[in-house]
């Protein structure tokens, strides 16, 4: 069948997929469903068994994020570039889900059914007796290192499996005019598979023990068999998935994306500052892109700290995390595929970028408002308005901010981002995502986990930081908003004038212009509109 035909509108919106691309397109989109469904349950899991171990909390998060996950990502990146350089996409495919099948494998059967033997209990008691009690976070690190281990694994699953094993061998074997079309749709199955595995982390988070299982001591160390199990089951599925497209499906005639698309260039953080200091349109997106990461960061710990006081219990605490997971999905979804294209052609682009920063700005602020007044006659009067406590309140809060800003990342916000990029010219386009990479992305993350570490150490414990945590949270929020305003303004002066910038910032006539193609590029659910026009 040809794939030249037209499909009808509603087939566009619904299903732009050929028959005869289907032998491709479903396991595709089957593998990128099954790695988004494992990352789910697998965020729930480490944050489970860090939180609730004995003597651990959620403290110990920013230490594992700085001491054992950013050197572990450096050495996983020195695998993939080696087997990279020496075998084909296919087997560094193989390798690299052998590595963490292998690992989960190790953890389910051995290293957690015999922690209480290998960890260095006494070792870490003597610690906990020598150092300050903002240390406590960075013992229970090494106190679990078997669960730490597990949480490094987890995190880097998204990384190492989604990231960049499936996106770069996506882009080898699907051309550029069958990505305008898959891609979107991927996105769609990544939100269902947020839903799904909700659904099975609550499910497998039973209170009940089944006596004929010849596993564990309780139903929790069950349901960590189980959760496991779904995910090696899985990860089977995606190899023999990702094995019948290399063998059966793969027949490329046109360029693919990778042919076409130049490599992500990759910058220093030195050479990132350079650039970002060079242009203050740069400035304004990596700021933007800085805030959402460090805001996200630092009010996270915080709300898992409040979830184990309301949820000590780690059956209750998985189950929650589903939930949130659930509630994620089912904002992300409808928002993704109906209103962020249409919302961006109704409005501006400041107005449309202010949406996230303004939604984070109001559920932390209540979030932090029941955290640190939690104590307070009209906390408690409030509470008991609702039929609630302050606690609870606080913890629904901070679910909202977390489902919420998740919700907002994954469709206005990234959206907002890369459409701030079109004024700018190929060459400071390609630099400039990649300062903002640097900058932005890796420098938040980490950074994040940095300061948050800096507080618990400082006041020995997340309760005591919470305080000087929102002011810091207000700030950064002050900043992203200046930023957004700023960069709306140039956005808007470039686009009327039909102008790119350099990164020095000097106008250059151009004849492109936000048109429907470039708002169809990022928005392929969006309604067409010609008569659309951006607001001066």
């Amino acid at each position: 069948m040809s794939t030249t035909f037209k499909f009808g509108k509603v087939r566009t919106f619904l299903w732009p997929i050929h028959s005869s691309e289907l032998k491709k397109f479903i396991p595709m989109v089957l593998i990128f469903f099954l790695i988004a469904f494992n990352y789910n349950v697998l965020r729930a899991v480490k944050d489970t068994l860090v939180i609730t171990a004995p003597s651990s909390g959620a403290e110990a998060i920013p230490f594992i994020k700085v001491w054992a996950i950013l050197p572990m990502a450096f050495l996983m990146t020195y695998i993939f570039t080696k087997l990279s350089n020496k075998y084909s996409t296919e087997k560094v495919f193989y390798y690299m889900m052998g590595i963490f099948l292998g690992f989960f494998s190790l953890f389910t059967f051995i290293l957690y059914p015999l922690r209480d033997l290998i960890h260095p209990y006494n070792l870490a008691d003597q610690m906990q007796g020598a150092l300050p009690q903002g240390f406590n976070g960075f013992i229970a690190m090494i106190r679990h290192w078997t669960l730490t281990s597990f949480y490094v694994m987890a995190e880097l699953w998204g990384t190492a499996i989604l990231t960049v094993c499936f996106w770069g061998f996506a882009n080898e074997v699907t051309t550029v005019h069958e990505a305008k079309r898959f891609y979107s749709l991927f996105g769609v199955g990544a939100n269902i598979a947020g839903i799904l595995s909700g659904e099975v982390a609550v499910l497998l988070s039973s209170k009940r023990f089944f006596s004929f299982v010849p596993y564990g001591k309780d139903a929790w160390e069950q349901s960590v068999l189980f959760m496991n199990l779904t995910v090696l089951i899985t990860g089977i599925l995606i190899i023999a998935l990702f094995r019948y497209i290399n063998k059966k499906a793969i027949n490329v005639d046109e360029p693919t994306i990778s042919q076409v698309k130049k490599p992500r260039e990759k910058i220093s953080l030195k050479k990132s500052f350079s650039y970002l200091a060079r242009s203050k349109y740069l400035l304004f997106i990596a700021l933007i892109v800085l805030s959402y990461n460090l805001t996200t960061h630092i009010v996270e710990v915080v709300w898992k700290n409040q979830v184990k006081s309301l949820c000590p219990n780690p059956q209750d605490f998985n189950a929650y995390m589903g939930h949130v997971m659930i509630y994620t999905g089912l904002v992300a979804t409808p928002v993704a595929l109906f209103l962020s294209g249409n919302f961006l052609r109704k409005f501006s682009w400041a107005f449309s970028a202010l949406i996230t920063p303004l939604v984070v700005l109001i559920t932390g602020a209540c979030f932090f408002t029941f955290f640190l007044y939690r104590d307070t006659p009209s906390a408690l009067r409030l509470a008991s308005f609702f039929g609630s406590t302050p606690l609870v309140l606080s913890v629904f809060f901070g679910t909202m901010q977390n489902t919420l800003s998740r919700a907002s990342k994954y469709t206005l916000f990234d959206a907002t981002k890369e459409i701030a990029f079109i004024p700018l010219d190929k060459s400071s386009r390609r630099k400039g995502k990649a300062a903002i990479d640097g900058v932005g992305s890796r420098l938040g993350k980490s950074s994040g986990s940095i300061i948050t570490q800096g507080f618990i150490i400082i006041f020995a414990t997340l309760s005591a930081s919470a305080p000087y945590i929102a002011f810091l949270f207000l700030i950064i929020l002050g900043v992203w908003l200046i930023s957004v305003v700023a960069l709306g303004k140039r956005f808007n002066s470039l686009m009327s004038h039909k102008e790119k910038i350099t990164l020095q910032e000097v106008p250059m006539q151009t004849t492109d212009k936000l048109s429907e193609k470039e708002l169809k590029k990022y928005f392929p659910f969006a309604e067409a509109n010609k008569k659309d026009k951006v607001k001066k």
